[in-house]
């Protein structure tokens, strides 16, 4: 009496799938990096690494020095910062505006509801160019013209409204049921959301800024507008670098992508937690 053993699915099929994935890693990941890269090696290597062709794997002839030349031109320290100020007062106020926002779209019903999502999200319909001269004369006349926190005040309305329609979503994912438990164990609305959906929210919050910051930080069209001599390091560099020699460009474009990828670095404990994964 002989016996028939089960087929087993072929050894190969989990590692192809494993590799497939790890390929397509490897894909998007030299998308992002190489050209940070290639910037990177125009910054660092002055006249000779910006024009130098082919273009080595590793880096070779690379300096400092014309990196900290760059920042030692008169006026970018000064809309470095200015940058850094539009945007944490970007990051700030769209978490603290947008967020309660969110929070009452995903958990209370009234009329025009619908009407209002749609409404907020229609304030991104209107261009900037056709908005240019009324804010200029509003914020001349409010004492806000060419000052950081004007320009923080616009790049708010521009992230404003994707942050309540995020937020929405993401304590749309926040059981109601646990927030009704604290108020049992004696906790008020207050200190429920700050106790228990905050918390949880978390990994949605860190996202909503890491928006906010980007669209801050990119914006040039209201910062080049509304400002003169406290200008943005997007608008500072659009009119300096247009007459400036490449390997300054270079590093002004290198100069820009470092903050972001630091905030995102940042708060990368938080995105990780969207999809589940644990980063210690």
């Amino acid at each position: 009496m002989t016996t028939t053993l089960p087929k087993t699915a072929p050894a190969s099929f989990p590692s192809s799938r494993r590799l497939l994935l790890w390929s397509g890693i490897a894909a998007l990941c030299a998308w992002v990096l190489v050209p940070i890269y290639l910037v990177a090696l125009g910054a660092f290597g002055g006249r000779q690494g910006v024009y130098l062709w082919p273009k080595t794997v590793l880096p070779t002839g690379v300096s400092i020095e014309p990196f900290l030349l760059f920042l030692r031109t008169e006026g970018v320290v000064g809309s470095f910062l200015n940058s850094l100020g539009a945007a944490g007062i970007t990051v700030a106020l769209s978490i603290l505006l947008g967020a309660p926002a969110g929070y009452a779209l995903a958990r209370y019903s009234f009329p025009g509801k619908d009407g209002y999502r749609l409404l907020v999200l229609l304030t991104r319909a209107f261009p900037l160019a056709i908005l240019a001269l009324p804010l200029t004369v509003s914020f001349i006349k409010l004492g806000l013209y060419d000052t950081v926190v004007g320009v923080g005040l616009i790049h708010t309305v521009l992230a404003l409204p994707f942050a309540a329609l995020v937020t929405q979503g993401i304590f749309l994912g926040v059981p109601r049921e646990l927030e009704e438990a604290a108020w049992v164990f004696g906790c008020t609305r207050l200190q429920a959301v700050l106790r228990v959906v905050v918390p949880l929210a978390m990994p949605g919050l860190a996202a909503t800024a890491v928006f906010a910051f980007v669209i801050s930080w990119n914006e040039v069209f209201a910062a080049s507008v509304l400002t003169v001599r406290n200008r943005t390091l997007t608008a500072y560099l659009l009119t300096v670098l247009a007459e400036s020699p490449m390997h300054y460009r270079f590093a002004g474009g290198l100069l820009l992508i470092l903050p972001s990828v630091v905030f995102i670095f940042a708060v990368r404990r938080y995105l990780f937690a969207i999809w589940g994964i644990s980063s210690k």
